[in-house]
């Protein structure tokens, strides 16, 4: 149930009988050849289908992350660490006090999660209160279904070139790219990693085949859908 499909009495409705929501963390980062927006559209559109059978409401996403590494790649919006903190404490105050008591973030970027340590610190000072954060493109059984097709997938790869991210009229490489050294790339500096990156692509083909994306799509879903449904 989309919040921007809701009247406030329809939520007053809900919370009556149930204290759920779901709350999509996105990320406005370069992807490649893959829409700016790629973490963002992810986050909402697997958390409006794994929710909406159940009618637990999911409010917008939070479309700004932290993502300070890419930010020579125009068109990156990253948000510091203590900022970033503070939003999400102030998002879990707010629907507190409306009665929501069980928020689950499910998160699409892999640089939020300095945010967990400040749903923690809000945690502290609210008992009673339960929290999850869900990864969704790293729970176990979403990743199982990408590495038993290519192990070799990363940031702006075939793993995250859906219908929903490509662009209109944009071409995505047909050759594998080689996994870039990770460990290399968190000690440079934003210009190093755009040189070292290049297209913005981690490692791993470009786009694979739609059976294929549907196939961990629908297990992303499920397995979002569980951690909804069960505290």
């Amino acid at each position: 149930m989309k919040i921007d499909a809701c009247h406030w009495r329809r939520i007053e409705e809900f919370l009556a009988s149930d204290d759920r929501c779901v709350i999509p963390l996105g990320c406005t980062e370069q992807h490649a050849f893959l829409s700016l927006a790629t973490d963002s559209i992810l986050a909402e559109r697997v958390a409006v289908e794994a929710a909406d059978p159940i009618g637990v409401p999911v409010f917008p996403v939070l479309a700004y992350g932290i993502t300070p590494s890419f930010a020579a790649y125009p068109g990156t919006v990253s948000l510091r660490v203590e900022t970033y903190g503070r939003i999400l404490q102030d998002l879990l105050s707010t629907l507190h006090r409306q009665g929501f008591r069980r928020l689950m973030f499910v998160n699409g970027h892999g640089g939020n999660t300095p945010g967990r340590a400040s749903v923690m610190e809000w945690m502290l000072d609210h008992a009673g209160a339960q929290i999850k954060w869900h990864d969704w493109w790293n729970a176990p059984q979403t990743m199982q279904a990408v590495t038993s097709i290519d192990p070799v997938a990363s940031h702006a790869s075939w793993m995250e070139n859906f219908p929903w991210t490509r662009l209109e009229g944009v071409e995505s490489p047909r050759e594998q790219k080689p996994m870039t050294d990770l460990s290399l790339l968190r000690t440079l500096e934003p210009v190093k990693v755009r040189e070292v990156l290049g297209d913005g692509n981690f490692g791993g083909y470009y786009q694979r085949s739609e059976p294929e994306m549907r196939q961990i799509w629908q297990v992303a879903v499920m397995e979002t859908r569980f951690h909804i449904e069960n505290w």
